[in-house]
């Protein structure tokens, strides 16, 4: 019974062992992921863009707007 609860972490470690590691020591040391300097370092392993690394666009300052589905 202990085994099958182990399962999903034995597999996860396996399929992508670094990032696995990565995130359980950040877990562990509970570093917050979107404070600098970590998420600096983090953009450039991704390959984001300076700009922050957000690819959404703005929200909109006025209300709500109108729009059509076709």
């Amino acid at each position: 019974m202990f085994l099958d609860e182990l399962t999903p972490f034995v597999q996860e470690l396996t399929r992508q062992p670094i990032a696995f590691i990565g995130g359980f020591t950040s877990g562990l040391l509970r570093l917050n992921l979107n404070e600098d300097p970590l998420k600096s370092w983090l953009d450039t392993q991704a390959g984001a863009p300076d700009g922050g690394g957000d690819n959404f666009p703005p929200p909109p300052s006025d209300g709500p707007q109108k729009i059509s589905i076709d």
